[in-house]
């Protein structure tokens, strides 16, 4: 059974704390921006004009990611940031980040973005794959100071529009 992406759901919103909160205090510690963004999703992303989408497999949530809107101005225009992508471990290997990608690509081509960012770290091997077959690249430099476990940027151009 594949997974349906759906938008943003308020009854969502525990399983996107939940599902990111496992990760980064499996690999890292929890941040302030962490905390901002986990216990108060629509704040974060929806409010400023983002989305949050959703793995579901039936009624469950298996993985969820959100494109948190960027400064517009007229030499860049519309960017997104791509943040919180989590997929459940008993759920991961199975595609399931991709499609919440290529959800996250379409929603800022919808929008005319000219680029997708986002902050990772480098010994998250199985996300870089996902980002770099999507056609990410690595920045030179993190422009992003709000992570202590962000020690690498990445962009995806989409365009001038």
């Amino acid at each position: 059974m594949s997974p349906e992406i759906v938008g943003f759901d308020r009854r969502y919103a525990e399983a996107f704390a939940r599902l990111n909160y496992q990760w980064i205090e499996q690999y890292f510690a929890v941040e302030a921006e962490d905390r901002r963004a986990l216990d108060h999703p629509f704040e974060y992303a929806i409010a400023p004009g983002g989305e949050i989408f959703f793995a579901l497999l039936g009624s469950q949530v298996v993985g969820c990611v959100a494109m948190v809107p960027k400064s517009a101005d007229a030499t860049a225009g519309v960017e997104f940031e791509l943040a919180k992508m989590a997929v459940q471990p008993a759920h991961q290997g199975q595609g399931i980040g991709r499609l919440l990608l290529e959800q996250c690509i379409e929603y800022a081509r919808q929008r005319c973005a000219s680029r997708i960012v986002l902050t990772t770290n480098d010994i998250l091997k199985p996300a870089l794959q996902v980002y770099h077959n999507a056609g990410f690249e690595d920045l030179p430099i993190n422009p992003d100071s709000r992570y202590v476990r962000g020690n690498l940027a990445m962009q995806l151009i989409l365009g001038p529009y």
